[in-house]
């Protein structure tokens, strides 16, 4: 039996009684959290995505176009990189192939470096929408912000593009489990890049950011002269997107420290480093599933785009039901302007457009007159 080398899901010391509690607890755990994440991820970012694309604001609202990026980064990360992630706790194997193998990994770095970039992108540009609301407007522009938008992903392709050759399969027990497969010193090369340019130069972009837009806000505007309506949303907005950035560097902070403490440090298998690793996953994918929750409960916006997207829906419904309530009142044959009533029609109508002899029993309409006050009838007009 091949033992997989280098890598902390599978050490040495290697307990099977625990690795076995740990694959029954875990499996009930991930069933529960990454399910709950998954759709809380799923509907929450198509909801977002729906409210931006619906928004009129769009096409020259920067920090909209950043939201929308964000949106994306975490509806990509959800859809590829969770369902397949919670196997590695649930199942005793990898059970999709080489390529997935490569891909999942690949897919849960590019959109983490579009995640941390995006981030980083917005705090400069909401300082400067804050600091420098009049020079700024030739430079925040929707132009620019697709620029951005493209760069961002180009770089997040260059850095995240080392992982498609990074995890392997590789045959452990009964099954092929899906690992590292580069060398320690290569890996701590990659991994520390990862975390360096991934997680420590935005956290520190967005914190300097951050700061001098605080610092503005709270003391070059003076609170007796009050605060114009632009400027205090701009606050509001400034707020929604420095509690997604807090979040980020919260939840994803134990991601990389598990993967550092086990390069540079001690890091052995056990019950306690099992369930933080296990926690460290949970936060980190959890992240891109609160994004949308933060919007609902800090931004009137969002809140009122949410509202409108469920009501478009539910009428949407609501149409449906009429039609269908429509459809079945009406007699076989009777001609309307629907094209659905027509097609229905069809099966019970003969081409010279007749009713079928044999056809089903279905519920006639009377014969009714209606006499309209300023209309005459027959009899009338004959008088």
């Amino acid at each position: 039996m091949k033992r997989p080398q280098n890598n902390f899901l599978f050490d040495s010391s290697l307990n099977l009684s625990v690795s076995m509690n740990n694959i029954y607890f875990s499996a009930l755990i991930v069933s529960v959290v990454f399910s709950l994440i998954f759709l809380l991820g799923t509907v929450g970012n198509i909801l977002v995505l729906a409210v931006l694309l619906r928004n009129g604001q769009m096409g020259h609202n920067t920090t909209n176009l950043f939201i929308l990026n964000l949106s994306v980064a975490d509806f990509f990360f959800i859809i590829f990189c969770v369902p397949f992630q919670a196997t590695i706790y649930s199942l005793e194997g990898w059970v999709f192939g080489s390529f997935m193998c490569k891909a999942v990994h690949f897919f849960i770095n590019l959109t983490m470096y579009a995640s941390s970039f995006t981030l980083a992108t917005v705090s400069v540009d909401r300082y400067l929408a804050i600091r420098y609301p009049l020079r700024s407007r030739e430079l925040r522009t929707p132009v620019n912000a697709v620029a951005a938008m493209a760069v961002i992903w180009g770089l997040s392709l260059v850095f995240a593009g080392p992982y498609l050759s990074y995890y392997g399969l590789i045959d452990f027990a009964n099954g092929n489990v899906c690992v590292p497969s580069w060398a320690e010193s290569n890996r701590k090369v990659l991994d520390t890049c990862t975390f360096v340019f991934g997680y420590v130069i935005p956290v520190l972009i967005v914190s300097l950011s951050y700061t001098r837009t605080i610092k503005y806000l709270w003391t070059a505007v003076d609170p007796l002269d009050g605060m114009s309506d632009s400027k205090r949303a701009k606050r509001k907005v400034t707020k929604m997107i420095i509690i997604v950035t807090v979040l980020f560097c919260i939840c994803w902070l134990p991601y990389h420290v598990v993967i550092l403490c086990y390069l540079y440090g001690d890091f052995p298998f056990n019950q306690t480093t099992y369930a933080f690793r296990l926690l460290s996953h949970c936060m980190a994918y959890a992240n891109s599933c609160l994004n949308p929750i933060v919007y609902a409960l800090v931004s009137k916006h969002f809140r009122k785009g949410f509202k409108k997207v469920f009501s478009c829906i539910l009428s949407k419904k609501g149409r449906n039901r009429v039609h269908v309530m429509h459809v079945v009142n009406m007699a076989p044959g009777f001609e309307a302007a629907s094209t659905e009533v027509s097609q229905m029609n069809e099966e019970n109508a003969q081409p010279n457009g007749h009713e079928v002899a044999d056809s089903p029993v279905a519920p006639q309409v009377a014969p009714l007159t209606v006499t309209l006050p300023f209309q005459r009838t027959p009899s009338e007009k004959l008088k």
